[in-house]
């Protein structure tokens, strides 16, 4: 049985006041709440076992090291990627993508071809982008349907001899859907291509398995899925980290240096240049292990619950506009009231102690499509119960009246 009040009760945050009213965060899309075995374990790492990994004999190093390299074998186990080898921390999702363009993307040239879609966040556009400026691809994008899903036979019609890689979000961060990342990888291979999915907003929603996607690279972020922000997970196929460059150079990231030559160190750390973020690594297992424990099925019912009883219910506001509308999509909603300014409205609800996102939400080519500026955006987590879809609603039907 889904215990909400037991699991609410792992969140501190979830008890305090915003404006004198009880806070309801509705903002999960851009970072989730962190639960007490997280940060405790933030608190254990500092108070107990600070110390360098991977580089010292002493025994706070060797805890330290342990720590991270559970973390490593946690994050494997979570996507279900075939070794730890293949899983390379980073600072989230931006630098992990960064890290594909910038490695993979040096196995590129002028003239070949990357396709993105045109709900991907800028940080699956801006990449590629600066690809683009160095080695001179060209970048193609995939439409969608009014309802917000991929315009599959023209993903097909893209691609040509050119074509090298797709990247693409596994879910989008304003429409919600939930795209069909394994059949376009099966397409993307059959031309001989590689795929990249963004995770970052599936991972707290889905159960990820990279070999059952056959994705090349999958990325994602801690901060999204109740863990410590500061640090992400790339997977990667180990033939393809194996033939890319180091990302950074540095410590950590070496086999042997003198001024004439240096070697690379073995998968995973030739990625993973300096002192990587032990601490946070360490807290991100507990972030794991807290959807592991409330099991991540019940955790995708409960939101889906919850996201088609408000938007059956928001549907009844009069002039509400509800963008992203495909069949099987995660729990956001972005909206407008009306005529009413997104951020009129974001400022409203928070002033009744309701945590939105207002803006492009870092998606303005998808704005443009949808011929608008930007949305509201409410995004549900685990720990969303019915009574805040209520008064998340009722208070909109306020709202409405008030902006006309």
């Amino acid at each position: 049985m889904y215990d909400i009040q037991t699991l609410r009760s792992q969140f501190p945050i979830l008890e305090r006041k915003v404006y004198g009213r009880k806070l309801i965060y509705l903002d999960n899309a851009a970072t989730s709440q962190t639960p007490r075995r997280v940060v405790e374990a933030v608190d254990n790492a500092y108070y107990s076992h600070k110390a360098n990994v991977h580089r010292g004999v002493h025994c706070l190093s060797q805890e330290a090291t342990d720590a991270m390299e559970a973390a490593r074998e946690a994050a494997r186990g979570f996507i279900n990627a075939p070794s730890v080898d293949a899983v390379i921390f980073t600072r989230g999702t931006t630098e992990a993508i960064n890290l594909v363009a910038a490695s993979y993307g040096e196995l590129l040239n002028e003239g070949d071809e990357v396709i993105l879609t045109v709900m991907e966040h800028h940080s699956n556009i801006v990449p590629w982008q600066l690809l683009r400026s160095r080695r001179g691809i060209v970048i193609k994008v995939v439409p969608m349907h009014p309802d917000g899903s991929l315009d599959m036979d023209e993903y097909r019609r893209l691609f040509t001899p050119r074509t090298r890689l797709v990247s693409v979000c596994h879910v989008s961060n304003v429409l919600g859907t939930v795209n069909p990342v394994a059949e376009m990888a099966a397409i993307a291979h059959s031309h001989g291509c590689v795929i990249c999915v963004d995770g970052a907003q599936a991972v707290s929603h889905l159960a990820v398995d990279v070999q059952a996607l056959d994705c090349d690279f999958y990325v994602f972020s801690s901060h999204k899925m109740y863990g410590p922000t500061g640090i992400g997970v790339l997977y990667g196929r180990r033939e393809l980290l194996d033939r890319m460059p180091p990302y950074q150079g540095g410590g950590e990231m070496i086999g042997h240096v003198t001024f004439e030559h240096t070697t690379w160190a073995d998968l995973p750390y030739k990625f993973e240049a300096g002192t990587p973020d032990y601490v946070d690594a360490a807290a991100f297992s507990q972030a794991v292990a807290f959807m592991h424990d409330t099991g991540v099925a019940d955790i995708a019912a409960h939101e889906h619950e919850l996201l088609e009883y408000t938007t059956r219910r928001m549907l009844d506001i009069p002039g509400i506009r509800i963008f992203g509308t495909a069949p099987g999509k995660c729990s956001v909603i972005s909206f407008l009231l009306g005529s009413a300014h997104h951020y009129d409205t974001g400022m409203l609800l928070d002033k009744m102690g309701i945590a939105v996102r207002t803006g492009h939400h870092c998606a303005q080519p998808l704005m443009h499509v949808l011929g608008i500026e930007g949305t509201v955006r409410a995004s549900f987590a685990a720990y969303n119960t019915f009574e805040e879809a209520d008064y998340f609603v009722d208070t909109l039907v306020r709202i409405a009246d008030i902006l006309g």
